[in-house]
């Protein structure tokens, strides 16, 4: 007899919650869907320790940041933008959110519950929009609580003379809101890369490629003229400052890239789990 996990028993909960939810059998809506998705995401005990790493190390990461932020020299006090010092945990919660979102499909793959998903919602692409929702929503409500607590416990962390940012200035509202619903993208990101790999080790390294490796590697070899449409590149220079960056794409044109690559991603796993055996 197979042994049970976690990972098949939260999908047989799903699986049976979405069956009961008042819809005939082979026709159940996105609702049905979302919810299944919910409570697989609910039930591995994975999501509340990677959530509460996201949530301990962005704020970790911006008050100890913020501390060691020095007051600027006359000279460079019209450039001096703290906002993006008190972010710098995002890096840190890319990761992790982009992991869950790969694991969140991938996951399904290696223990084999992905037939029971689909055994339950036969259509794939209703399957995927439904992770993308539930990964989505999660990621971005922690995203945007997350930052506006960094930035208010990173501002109160800041020694006497240095310059407090406040949410009233121009900018700031718009990088600490951009920067959580950065990470609902990267979150996207990472379910459809796990959609079009279904591989978790390949998965996450392409992961960690494309958000550490490539643009670092692009930066040293072009400086910004690729490495500015790379989506690390596009939070730290584009999304996650409130004062203007020369050389790199604007706040809301970098905001319009980061959409195309979540299409991407999500278009291209889309595309190949309709066209794979589970």
């Amino acid at each position: 007899m197979a042994r049970s996990t976690p990972k098949t028993r939260a999908a047989s909960r799903a699986a049976t919650a979405c069956g009961t939810a008042g819809l005939p059998a082979g026709r159940h809506g996105f609702r049905q869907a979302v919810r299944m998705e919910w409570i697989k995401l609910r039930g591995l005990r994975s999501t509340p320790w990677m959530l509460l790493a996201t949530t301990v190390g962005m704020i970790a990461i911006g008050v100890a940041a913020m501390a060691n932020t020095k007051a600027p020299s006359p000279a460079d006090a019209a450039a001096f933008d703290p906002v993006n010092n008190v972010l710098a945990g995002v890096v840190l919660g890319q990761l992790i959110i982009g992991l869950m979102g790969v694991l969140t499909v991938t996951g399904e793959y290696s223990s084999g519950s992905i037939k029971s998903t689909l055994a339950a919602v036969p259509g794939r692409r209703m399957v995927l929009a439904a992770k993308a929702a539930v990964v989505g929503l999660v990621s971005l409500v922690i995203g945007e609580v997350v930052t506006i607590v960094t930035f208010f416990a990173g501002t109160m962390a800041m020694a006497g003379g240095v310059p407090r940012p406040s949410l009233g200035e121009p900018g700031v509202l718009r990088a600490v809101v951009l920067s959580g619903a950065y990470l609902a993208m990267v979150g996207l990101i990472g379910v459809g890369l796990g959609a079009a790999i279904r591989h978790s080790a390949a998965a996450i390294g392409t992961l960690v490629g494309l958000f550490f490796v490539l643009p670092t590697l692009l930066a040293g070899l072009t400086g910004t003229t690729v490495s500015k449409f790379m989506p690390t590149w596009i939070f730290s220079s584009s999304l996650g400052v409130s004062k203007p960056v020369a050389d790199v794409l604007s706040p809301w044109v970098g905001f319009a890239v980061l959409c195309l690559y979540v299409v991407a991603a999500l278009g291209l796993g889309g595309w190949l789990l309709t066209r794979r055996d589970a």
